[in-house]
């Protein structure tokens, strides 16, 4: 069978299936994933953490690129401030969750309860935010919110609020130390009382980890995945809101404002309004989603919600496509997986294969080796901690350069999206017929 067959076969399989094309990328990205792992010779366990990263990075980045799309791929809302409400969402969640007695002291609010405040805290104070930069064109607007991000990381850092009392409340953020998290709340699954040290397994954990346990597989790892499996859940539940939204009246008017503002008002909207409920929406969600990510490693620390971090959602969400929810889930999983992920697991097969020597200081130092065909301190230097981050943005600048030139509208961005609540160039030739 021909290549072209082959290819054609899979483009029919796939067509305009949103639901097959994702499924498919997530099967390309987990089989090569496990088709390396294989070949390299790793462990089961190494194999199946690896899977399961790459799956948890992949839901957060695309959850969170359905959020920013909102923002800016419906309303051209310029939002440089993503890190900033992540930040406000968890360290509200965890300031409420944390005990009374604890340092720093919280409100020893319930879970559920805490999470349901954090959202509409953030939603708040994005709304509140937009209020005075709604006004604003998109790219004083971007500095606005990248301003009020900073402020956000800075004034959780200080140590001045680290622990403090307001109006007879003691409460605090923690400082530059950061703040403890309730562990992972997929854990009561599975243990009687998971907040103990070592909690007894419930008959659910029991079972599943007695299924596994002659494949060698450990508990934590069989956590971790109903984790990713809860994310996925949720990641599906946004993307049909977004796409509900989407072709509401409430989102055609949204994409009208990002396509001409001016125009919008003429049709009596009220454009500021909408502006404001999206922006606030779109904020609300990301304290959601940053919850979800924070929840699993237990922590939360101010330098985790640099305004690097917006600039990875924005990557994501330019590669999938702005506009389309299906390209957010695209690109957050492609950069996830490849751009995100991709260089730490090179460095861990390169660092685990290759006898490598001390690695150079400088990169001039490792390029000077290339003059003796000596590519050993060059891969020695690569594979460091520090030169794998320099790495990662090397290789972020380069796909967004591709992007800008190739693919300025993203990878699913060209789509057309219906404004119409009914399919009107069809009924129009369903006439022209009946004429």
């Amino acid at each position: 069978m021909s290549t072209g067959s082959l290819q054609a076969r899979a483009e029919g399989w796939l067509g305009n299936n949103d639901v097959r094309l994702l499924i498919a990328l997530a099967l390309a990205i987990g089989g090569l994933y496990a088709l390396f792992s294989v070949v390299l010779g790793f462990q089961l366990n190494g194999t199946v953490n690896t899977l399961r990263r790459v799956a948890f990075l992949s839901a957060i980045y695309a959850m969170l690129a359905l959020a920013l799309n909102l923002q800016w791929g419906y309303a051209g809302l310029f939002n440089l401030g993503a890190a900033g409400f992540m930040a406000i969402g968890v360290y509200t969640m965890g300031i409420l969750t944390a005990p009374v007695t604890a340092s720093p002291p919280g409100f020893g609010l319930p879970l559920l309860v805490a999470i349901v405040g954090a959202i509409l805290v953030t939603g708040i104070i994005g709304g509140l935010a937009a209020l005075p930069a709604i006004r604003l064109r998109a790219d004083y607007l971007a500095i606005v919110t990248v301003a009020f991000s900073e402020i956000v990381r800075l004034t959780l850092r200080a140590p001045e609020f680290a622990n403090t009392r307001i109006a007879g409340v003691a409460f605090g953020t923690g400082g530059a130390t950061g703040l403890s998290l309730p562990s992972n709340p997929i854990r009561i699954l599975f243990y009687t009382d998971p907040a103990t040290t070592a909690p007894a397994t419930n008959a659910l954990g029991a079972a599943i980890f007695s299924a596994v346990e002659p494949l060698g597989i450990e508990e934590t790892l069989v956590i971790g995945w109903a984790y990713v499996i809860v994310l996925c859940l949720c990641l599906g539940l946004l993307y049909w809101l977004m796409i509900r939204i989407g072709k509401s009246p409430f989102g055609r008017v949204l994409k009208s404002i990002r396509e001409d503002q001016q125009v919008t008002q003429a049709l009596g909207k009220d454009t500021r309004l909408f502006k404001i409920k999206t922006f606030a929406l779109g904020c609300a969600l990301m304290g959601l989603i940053a919850i979800f990510w924070r929840l699993s490693g237990g922590y939360a620390s101010p330098r985790m919600f640099k305004p690097i971090q917006t600039f990875y959602i924005f990557i994501a969400l330019f590669i999938g496509g702005t506009g389309s929810p299906t390209g957010s889930i695209v690109g957050g999983a492609l950069f996830a997986s490849l751009l995100f992920e991709g260089p730490s697991f090179i460095r861990r097969v390169v660092a685990e294969y290759l006898q490598l020597s001390n690695a150079p200081d400088t990169l001039v130092s490792a390029l000077a080796e290339l003059g003796t065909l000596d590519v050993t301190p060059l891969l020695a230097y690569s594979v460091q901690d520090v030169s794998i981050s320099a790495l990662r943005l090397m290789l972020l600048g380069i796909v967004l350069v591709y992007l800008m030139q190739r693919h300025p509208d993203g990878l699913l961005g060209h789509r057309k999206a219906i404004a119409s609540s009914v399919a009107l160039s069809q009924q129009a030739t369903r006439e022209d017929d009946n004429e």
